[in-house]
């Protein structure tokens, strides 16, 4: 194709920037949606019990206001891109942030419980967007000797947000006495925890004001000038800059806009390769990772451990979250996608197995029998271990590689949409399952690591060491 042979005369490929660390810098700043992504998701955890209390709700009403977020991650998820596509990538993170800043407020000032839902739901939408905008920009803007590398920053950042959210709660829990409910700064402890957000999330909002919009809009809408200025700046002055610039529309022009009727066929409504998609965005969430994110305080609290170890317990496994996705980045090229799945699948099934087991026992005075709450503590981590250095990364690395080109975005869109109905579905159903039976419900997450098994081997094809154009 043209493309191919315009891409030697520009030099990109070879691009590197004389200040690199300008361009991380670029990158990191982008990458502060994908830490206000982990950091709003998560820090809901800390308030669930006190919600509970304040507003004196059952199980499945409690269930919908931590779960309503994901309905906003949906519609946001679901728009950012045309919205991006008109006023630009800068644009939309700067609404971003705005809707980061009023969420947080909103949260931590609510008047009723449809109003917290309804501040929910606002940072949802946000979540959405910068889910969708920050890997985005990352991979418009760096160079393609370093795109790889900088496109991490995003899930790093994550997974570093959702470690904060829960450090930052253990914190604001000591400091009110060990107290959700207890008063700290004029507010109830909980609230102090969903208003901190607005650190961050203004701290997105200037920081954009202080990056460049991606070359790629820039071209889009007839600015070229400014696009050869960005392009010198974050791939260096030995680029043939006119010869980049007609490349970029090149490739823009050529694109397939693939749409929801391409993803049609097959025997049962979407294309085979569609439905692996949805399947392994399906297997990602019903092990019920996100339960040990937005209920692990609950959830250490409901089997006797003290509210203040609880919050520090949902810290350590963030940390283990964050160690996980560090060793999934180290080897996701070097061992290949389908075997750390399935390394990932035997190590979560052993931890969920471990945590319905210890479940399983009567509450002595309150509390899990020693050795059984060790146990669960320790397979809880161990759980999330193996789920961050697999799954967590190696789904998205999949669903970016595994389409062919021409239903690529649209078929990214369908399973992502998927994980996000799934995420909703898990959320949801936790606290009235936990009611039920803790241990049962750990059998369920269980069986559904151990079905991801046969999936991965019978339907899921490498795709380390492939070029996109071989997938089909």
């Amino acid at each position: 194709m043209t493309s191919t042979a315009q891409a030697p005369q520009s030099g990109a490929r070879e691009a590197h920037p004389e200040h690199l660390g300008h361009v991380i810098f670029i990158a990191a700043a982008a990458a502060m949606g994908g830490f206000l992504f982990g950091y709003d998701s998560a820090v809901i955890n800390g308030a669930v019990e006190a919600i509970r209390s304040r507003y004196d709700i059952g199980s499945a009403a409690l269930a919908q206001v931590i779960a309503i977020a994901l309905i906003g991650c949906a519609i946001g998820a679901a728009t950012a891109g045309r919205i991006a596509d008109r006023i630009g990538r800068i644009r939309c993170m700067q609404i971003s942030a705005v809707l980061f800043t009023v969420s947080a407020v909103g949260s931590a000032l609510p008047f009723a419980l449809w109003d917290l839902a309804f501040w929910r739901i606002i940072g949802g939408f946000a979540i959405g967007m910068a889910s969708v905008i920050g890997p985005a920009y990352i991979a418009e803007v760096a160079p393609a000797a370093y795109r790889g590398r900088l496109g991490s920053f995003q899930q790093a950042a994550i997974v570093i947000g959702i470690a904060i959210s829960q450090l930052v709660n253990w914190g604001i829990l000591n400091a009110a006495g060990g107290d959700q409910r207890g008063k700290l700064l004029g507010l109830e402890a909980w609230q102090v925890m969903l208003g901190v957000m607005v650190v961050p999330a203004v701290l997105y909002g200037l920081l954009s004001f202080a990056i460049p919009e991606s070359p790629r809009f820039l071209i889009s809408v007839g600015r070229d000038a400014r696009a050869r200025e960005v392009l010198q700046e974050v791939e260096g002055k030995d680029v043939d800059l006119d010869a980049r610039v007609l490349e970029i529309e090149h490739a823009m022009k050529s694109e397939h806009k693939s749409t929801f009727k391409d993803l049609l066929g097959g025997s049962f409504f979407f294309k085979p390769i569609v439905w692996v998609g949805i399947g392994l965005s399906v297997f990602q969430q019903f092990v019920g990772i996100n339960v040990a994110f937005y209920y692990s305080s609950t959830l250490w609290q409901s089997v006797g451990v003290d509210p203040s170890d609880s919050f520090f317990y949902s810290f350590t496994t963030s940390i283990i979250n964050i160690i996980g996705t560090v060793i999934a980045m180290i080897f996701v090229d070097r061992i290949g996608r389908k075997p750390l799945a399935l390394i990932g699948s035997v190590g979560m099934v052993i931890g969920l197995g471990l945590e319905a087991w210890a479940f399983s026992f009567d509450l002595v005075d309150g509390k899990l029998p020693a050795a059984q709450g060790w146990t669960a503590l320790i397979a809880a981590h161990i759980f999330v271990l193996f789920f961050a250095l697999s799954w967590g990364v190696v789904v998205w690395v999949f669903l970016g590689e595994m389409f062919p080109n021409r239903i690529r975005a649209a078929a990214l869109g369908v399973a992502a949409s998927a994980q996000w109905i799934a995420n909703w579905a898990i959320t949801a159903s936790f606290p009235s399952l936990a009611d039920w039976n803790l241990s049962a419900t750990y059998v369920i997450y269980t069986i559904f690591a151990a079905l991801s098994i046969p999936f991965v081997l019978k339907y899921v094809k490498e795709t380390k060491g492939k070029a996109l154009e071989e997938m089909g």
